[in-house]
């Protein structure tokens, strides 16, 4: 927000220069990203009075001017500006002046007549970037009068860049009430005046849905002179605060809008057709709003209509049917209160950013709609003329913010800034912000006041507090703090081990948002997610993710358009999941691989990763919590993954994660041309370490047996595992599938699965009568529960 200093100082005039005051701006939270300079290069330009205007004897688009400086004698001028005139006032730069756009004037003949200065545009002074012609001075200029000095120049214009929350200081009045606070000087006009009416027209208003429209403030303003012009210092004013003049009308909102922090929207009254209803749009309702451009309203969209219709989007801009023209003559101020809460967002889904919107989305003073009526009445009876109404304002106060007070504690001021400010100081920097703050024995019960949106908690007032005592005179301290060392766990994998591993196998980290795009995160869950967000981003950040996958999916697809062939990614983050009235996240790791398995290399043929790849590191990750041994892998149906190469994870009969190949019409909605391979792993679960337990290392030597059985397809690997192992626990240390076969001499339907029994005892050794009866009860067990037959 652009603030130029001789405006702020009409507000508040502190004893300090413009460097100073920049300063305290930045100190106060408000950072000055910039001083620029206005009006500095104006000396030797004074203001004259056009005395004769003839055409040039030689040129169909010059003039030849006689102008007046004042004292001294008139000189003639040659002009080629349109608007000049015989009588105006102009400003003129005489010879050997260097004007702000580096131009040093000089004699000059042209076209055979001798010119002896300039009239120069707002262009040329540096004090616009468009023109029409000279520059046209109001007619009580005083001649011969310094335009700098006329026009209050040179001026500075403080660049503010200010946080989102302190909504209040979207204005000269809102800077101006801190610089009050912080150096003590007196705040200006603080309550403002008020226009008595001159004629007794009230419009009609009603507020049929009062929590999105409390206070709705309205005057009418008849007769003004449509001919009026904006004066040249409010226009001045608005330049340096970064608008340019429109319309006296619309100047005049612009220019209290500015001062006071409260939009405000001009009708011609004229176009209004009955009452007045701030309202809820309905489905199918248009509006052509002021630029011209006609958008379909939302259902939620909270609107302005009289009898004809909609005629103005609220708090953001009005529509075209009721706009001020150079035909206006009978003028209605509104100036509403709209929640933030209903105005946050409502801009952007239109595609629209303004000045209005920006300050109602970071909240309006809500008592403020009257004194900003007011005031823009008095501007425009000085400027156009008119006979006024009598300020009508509407409002339900049931659905205005409540100011409930707050706790202030005296030792919480030091416990949080690290340095004791007295209670006189701090009571004093509460009162002097507008705070009503009641003393108690704890310290003061302080209720904010109704501009300040951002007060909510005790931090928030203390923040206050060293806002203004000076963040400067608070000493730096080295922190000192109790640091004790967090309990170590064996019963848990830390992430960081698990990230090492996978770093380790070629993975490399990344990190998503947890916010993805609804399309995004169906395309994975197979459903529309529950946890919208109220007011994203942007569309492609409008849920919570119900999955890692989303994210990884669309940082693969970026590295393979970019060439790079072999993709490994990893991401531990979390996940969010049920209802909006009561979600839970889930810390997860996840991964991707696409690509050779192998990188590029003379040894060994280029072969894509498989379902066994990613299968492998997963095995791996699990093997850090000493789960591996216990993790089964079995058949399952995932939205996102390839029916027949999916599985789920599963720990002491407990779901832990999925793997598998990334489904076709999943690869191809994230424009993914080759296969992929995903896991996710719910960390706390899959991780979980059992306690080492020591065991001594037998010294007797093991024995092996070899069988191959024929089972039904479907039987797994992991079932005649689990199956082998319970025959004999102390003696059988690892059951080894050593190969799978299928074709010529096995029956369809069937397969052969080769199995090494690995026994071993620790107390004594075994002898092949043990070993025999071992491989016996194997088989005997594997016929038992799935009609295995022993192959020869």
């Amino acid at each position: 927000m652009k603030v130029p200093e001789s405006w702020l100082r009409d507000w508040v005039d502190p004893a300090l220069d413009t460097e100073a005051l920049g300063h305290e701006l930045t100190m106060l939270g408000h950072e000055v990203d910039g001083i620029e300079r206005q009006g500095a290069g104006l000396d030797g330009v004074v203001i004259a009075e056009v005395l004769d205007v003839r055409a040039h004897p030689d040129a169909d688009r010059l003039s030849v001017c006689t102008v007046s400086a004042g004292s001294s004698d008139p000189v003639v001028v040659v002009c080629g500006a349109p608007n000049v005139k015989q009588g105006m006032k102009a400003a003129l730069a005489v010879p050997g002046v260097e004007l702000p756009n580096g131009v040093k004037l000089r004699r000059a003949k042209i076209r055979g007549v001798e010119s002896n200065g300039m009239l120069c545009s707002a262009v040329e002074l540096g004090l616009g970037e468009e023109s029409d012609g000279i520059l046209v001075l109001p007619a009580d200029a005083t001649t011969g009068m310094a335009l700098a000095r006329y026009l209050e120049l040179p001026d500075a214009v403080f660049d503010l860049n200010l946080t989102p929350n302190r909504g209040d200081c979207f204005s000269v009045l809102g800077i101006a009430r801190d610089v009050a606070a912080l150096t003590g000087a007196t705040l200006a006009n603080a309550r403002g005046t008020s226009v008595p009416p001159q004629i007794g027209d009230v419009h009609p208003v009603e507020l049929p849905v009062p929590e999105g429209c409390p206070v709705f403030a309205g005057r009418v303003v008849r007769g003004i002179d449509p001919a009026a012009r904006s004066p040249l210092w409010m226009v001045e004013r608005l330049r340096r605060a970064g608008h340019r003049p429109i319309h006296p009308v619309v100047d005049v909102t612009n220019y209290v809008m500015l001062e006071l922090g409260q939009p405000l929207h001009a009708y011609d009254y004229a176009r209004i057709k009955g009452t007045l209803r701030p309202r809820l749009a309905n489905a199918g309702e248009s509006l052509v709003l002021l630029d011209g451009k006609r958008i379909e309203l939302r259902a939620d969209t909270t609107v302005v209509t009289d009898a004809s219709g909609v005629i103005g989007l609220a708090g953001i801009m009005g529509g075209l049917s009721t706009a001020v023209s150079d035909a206006t003559t009978d003028v209605y101020f509104e100036a509403a209160w709209w929640p933030p809460a209903a105005m946050a967002g409502q801009a952007r889904g239109y595609g629209l950013h303004t000045d209005a919107s920006l300050r109602f989305e970071r909240g309006v003073d809500p008592t403020g709609q009257g004194r900003a009526v007011e005031r823009a009445t008095q501007l425009l009876l000085g400027i156009a003329g008119g006979r006024p109404g009598p300020l009508d304002v509407t409002s339900h106060t049931a659905h205005l913010p409540d100011r409930n007070p707050i706790l202030l504690r005296r030792d919480r001021i030091g416990q949080l800034l690290g340095v004791e400010i007295d209670a006189t100081t701090a009571h004093g920097i509460l009162e002097r912000l507008g705070f009503d703050a009641m003393l108690t024995d704890e310290g003061w019960l302080v209720r904010p006041p109704p501009h300040r949106f951002d007060i909510a908690i005790e931090a928030d007032l203390i923040e206050e507090v060293a806002r203004i005592y000076g963040y400067d005179r608070i000493p730096e301290r080295t922190g000192r703090a109790e640091l004790p060392l967090a309990a170590a766990t064996e019963t848990q994998v830390t992430t960081g081990a698990a990230a090492m591993l996978l770093v380790a196998r070629e993975y490399r980290e990344v990190i998503t948002y947890s916010f993805v795009g609804a399309e995004d995160d169906a395309a994975i869950s197979g459903a529309p997610s529950t946890l919208v967000l109220t007011n994203p981003i942007s569309s492609e950040m409008a849920v919570m993710r119900s999955s890692l996958w989303s994210g990884m999916l669309r940082a693969c697809a970026g590295n393979l358009s970019r060439q790079q062939d072999r993709v490994r990614l990893f991401e531990i983050g979390r996940s969010y999941h049920g209802a909006p009235d009561a979600p839970f996240e889930i810390l997860r790791i996840g991964g991707l691989l696409a690509g050779p398995a192998l990188p590029e290399q003379w040894g060994a043929r280029e072969q894509a990763v498989d379902f066994f790849d990613i299968k492998s590191d997963v095995s791996a990750l699990l093997a850090l919590g000493r789960a591996a041994q216990g993790a089964i892998y079995l058949p399952a149906e995932h939205p996102a993954l390839q029916p027949g190469q999916s599985a789920s994870i599963t720990i002491d009969g407990r779901e832990v994660g999925v793997l598998g190949k990334l489904h076709p019409r999943v690869a191809h909605y994230f424009d993914i041309r080759r296969p992929v391979f995903l896991f996710e792993l719910d960390h706390d679960a899959a991780l979980a370490a059992q306690l080492p337990a020591a065991e001594g290392i037998s010294r007797f030597p093991v024995i092996r047996r070899d069988i191959a059985v024929l089972v039904r397809e479907e039987v797994t690997a992991e079932a005649l595992v689990g199956a082998i192992r319970e025959t004999a626990r102390e003696q059988v240390r690892a059951v080894r599938i050593f190969d799978v076969y299928r074709g010529p001499g096995v029956e369809a339907g069937l397969k052969s699965v080769a199995i090494g029994l690995i026994l071993q005892e620790t107390s004594r050794t075994l002898t092949d009568d043990d070993a025999d009866a071992a491989q016996a009860a194997a088989v005997e067990k594997l016929r038992q529960e799935f009609a295995a037959v022993l192959r020869d």
